[in-house]
């Protein structure tokens, strides 16, 4: 017996003296992203993790190592030397994907009881998108409207509008504070610096807050790379449009950095006066003060100016007429946001992150859409001046200081999670707006819109400012009941305050006296989902809600401190379908909303009109997606939604619409693409894409419809090396065609609104990309 013990221990002792130390790094394969908590074993059983820097270290004499970690393909990785890159590819399955936006904390898609959606890296990087509706339009259920140059509308669970029912977030931060929502907000975003987009459809307030109605968009940025790596890329349309883009990033030690920009450019487009520029830019450090903290900073700088040629009237839309109706209306935007982020793992069960969070934006334009006719004299009888109308100038502006905290904590019993937050904002915001005389000429029934002259002195139609406060508090609880079944509950309450001082005197023009109102909202959510062997299915209820805009508020020479938010509660089931080996993939949801306290403008007694919670609407539909990847150089996919969007109790200015259809929803959109990479030439791919839209009715009684469009696609590149080229044809059949068409009747007469589709337009792109492991 005492021999077979000093055996075992010799050859315990020489199987350690040749055991050798390898080092090495765990990252995406595609974005060159650490990957922290990867586990690394060998054939023994014995493992590690890497740190938060992708970091590890493991002592064995075996010369095989395998790699998992959740969200990627395992590999198993042959020592060669002492010294390892690792990198591990997104799983193939959407069925394994993990999301972070469902609930604040990465977990897998199969355990969230919501319609989630992810964009990956790799499509990113496959689309060379010129805008972001090229993107999140490949998800089913939504619908980003292009209204040129990176502005926008947004359709998810709602009609095609520019309420204040959509949710942005920039790493989930909001991009901008609360009651002064901006339809055209995701200009506001740098398209270089994202790593993947997140879209929730549905109400999501139980844990973001207001405004997360319709749907969320999270865009998550990249952290630096696990070593030096980066590209630089240029490409011109034939429309145009020029854009350079450019990232840089590495990690040595505890710290990383990387630097995210693009510059485009916009001259000589398909409508006269549609110039537009843009520069955006990035940039993150990341310090992993130890192996269980890590201290982030990210700055994101935008500077967006753009002529603001805005929609055609019907003549101009019918006649094809692609002259601008106005020669001096824009927009500029600037955004400067600055976050600093600490995270700290206190075990492997617990984590707990604070931010601090800095906004400073401004928004200043002669906006197109103010544009109006002007009687002679001033009066509402008298007839229309042939020669004159009204404007104004304005700049919409505000600053943000916030802190949010959270805190994870993992428990055996149940195999449960509970995540708890809070957060504290505080907003100052002001608003400044000029009167402006138009010089208007009209011929052959076209009105064109072709200079301005301000008043001498000014006639100033607003100056006012906010302290806008926000503190909201949430918690969230996960738990497994049964194999399979898991259940998740959320609630979340808020409390707004909105200093108004107003430096005018109270009118109908410039607004109500100063004053402070107060509101208070709770948000709850509950769900299950049920998992078994690549088929589960999940339902949910959740509550959405919107505080009243501040323009809501104290728009009128009287304040409106008796609204409410907006409210919206959300019926859904859906599931999932992993199949052929997880070859077809197939999603669903079924979702039932309906808005109650909709703040619409009533007429009164008087004839006067003045917003009050007086509106309802329903809001129902089916959303899917599926996929499928015969072999892996085929890959085909149809997103789409049949909805049906009404109007329940809505009466706006003295006309009723209860029952009626609301306008500009369309009851089917869908995208569809099919993707070919060859093996036999590694490196190319061609894919084609059609986007689709169904008819609907323009206005609020169903007398004008608009009957869509379809528009095709085609994306072809070559990556070879360190370099790539590329070449897009969008609306390669050059259909004709609206992104949004409106009509306005008054008195039995139409008046139509069309935003033009972008023409057919080729674009060639080249880059050069180093560092690539």
């Amino acid at each position: 017996m005492k021999k077979i013990l000093l055996l075992i221990f010799f050859l315990l002792i020489c199987g350690d003296l040749f055991a050798q130390i390898i080092h090495g790094k765990v990252f995406d394969a595609v974005t060159q992203e650490p990957i922290p908590a990867a586990t690394i074993a060998d054939t023994s059983g014995y493992a590690v993790t890497s740190k938060s820097n992708g970091s590890f270290n493991i002592k064995t004499n075996f010369k095989v190592l395998k790699i998992t970690s959740i969200g990627y393909q395992t590999r198993m990785v042959t020592v060669d030397g002492s010294s390892l890159a690792i990198a591990l590819q997104p799983p193939t399955s959407q069925l394994n994907q993990v999301v972070v936006s469902a609930n604040r904390t990465a977990e897998k898609r199969t355990e969230a009881p919501i319609a989630i959606a992810t964009v990956s890296s790799k499509v990113i990087q496959d689309t060379k998108a010129q805008g972001l509706d090229q993107l999140v339009n490949k998800v089913s259920g939504v619908n980003m409207v292009s209204l040129g140059n990176e502005q926008h509308a947004m359709s998810i669970r709602q009609p095609m509008n520019t309420n204040n029912l959509f949710l942005y977030l920039e790493d989930g931060l909001p991009l901008r504070t609360s009651a002064v929502f901006n339809h055209n907000a995701l200009v506001e975003m740098n398209m270089t610096a994202a790593k993947n987009i997140e879209v929730i459809k549905g109400p999501s307030s139980a844990l973001y807050g207001a405004e997360a109605i319709g749907g969320v968009i999270n865009l998550i940025t990249q952290a630096p790379p696990a070593y030096t790596s980066g590209y630089l890329s240029g490409q011109t349309s034939n429309r145009g449009y020029k854009r350079v883009d450019g990232q840089i990033g590495t990690t040595a030690g505890k710290l990383g950095f990387i630097v995210s920009g693009y510059y485009a450019n916009q001259t000589n487009g398909p409508i006269q006066y549609s110039d537009f520029h843009k520069t955006a830019i990035t940039s993150r450090l990341d310090y992993h003060i130890d192996s269980a903290t890590t201290w982030t900073n990210s700055v994101s700088y935008i500077n967006y100016y753009s002529d603001m040629y805005g929609s055609l009237d019907s003549a101009h839309f019918a006649g094809k007429i692609y002259s601008a109706q106005s020669f001096f209306t824009y927009r500029k935007v600037t955004a400067l946001r600055a976050r600093s982020t600490i995270t700290h793992r206190w075990s492997e069960n617990g984590t707990t992150n604070a931010t601090f969070l800095f906004r400073n934006n401004s928004v200043a334009q002669n906006p197109s859409y103010s544009i109006a006719t002007y009687r002679t004299g001033g009066k509402a009888s008298n007839p229309v001046s042939p020669d004159t109308a009204s404007g104004n100038i304005n700049t919409n502006a505000f600053k943000s200081y916030g802190l949010f905290l959270q805190h994870v904590q993992r428990f055996k019993f149940l195999n449960s999670k509970l995540i708890i937050g809070t957060s504290a904002e505080l907003d100052p915001q002001s608003f400044f707006q000029d009167f402006i005389w138009i010089k208007k000429q009209t011929q052959n029934g076209v009105t064109n819109y072709v200079s301005y002259t301000k008043l001498n002195p000014d006639s100033v139609m607003a100056n006012y400012h906010t302290v806008i406060s926000n503190f909201g508090s949430y918690v969230n609880y996960d738990f497994t009941i049964a194999p399979g079944l898991r259940i998740s509950a959320a609630l979340r309450y808020d409390a707004f305050q909105y200093a108004f001082v107003n430096s005018l005197p109270g009118s109908k023009v410039t607004g109500g006296p100063s004053a402070i109102t107060n509101y208070g909202k709770l948000a709850p959510k509950i769900g299950f989902t049920y998992n078994y062997h690549g088929i589960g299915f999940y339902g949910t209820y959740s509550e959405g809600y919107v505080p009243p805009q501040i323009t809501d508020v104290f728009g009128k020479t009287t304040n409106n401190a008796y609204l409410l938010p907006q409210t919206f509660k959300n019926y859904e089931l859906g599931g999932w379908l992993s199949l052929v080996q997880n070859k077809l993939y197939v999603d669903y949801s079924f979702y039932l909303m309906n808005g109650t306290n909709e703040i619409i403008n009533v007429r009164l007694p008087d004839n006067t009109t003045a917003p009050q919670n007086a509106g309802a609407t329903r809001h129902q539909g089916v959303e899917y997606g599926i996929s499928y990847r015969p072999t892996d150089e085929l890959y085909l996919r149809l997103s789409g939604t049949n909805a049906l969007h009404k109007f329940v109790n809505y009466v706006a200015s003295g006309v009723t619409y209860n029952g009626y259809e609301m306008p500009d929803a369309p009851h089917f959109i869908g995208n569809a693409e099919i993707m070919y990479k060859p093996h036999y030439l590694k490196g190319f791919r061609i894919g084609a894409e059609e986007q689709i839209m169904g008819k609907y009715f323009e206005d609020n009684q169903q007398l004008r419809t608009y009957n869509g469009f379809k528009v095709s696609n085609i994306r072809a590149g070559y990556e070879i090396g360190p370099a790539e080229i590329w070449v897009n044809a969008l609306n390669v059949f050059n259909t004709y065609y609206a992104t949004l068409a409106t009509a306005t009747v008054t008195g039995g007469k139409a008046s139509y609104s069309y935003n033009l589709g972008d023409p057919r337009a080729f674009t060639l792109g080249l880059a050069w990309h180093f560092g690539k492991h």
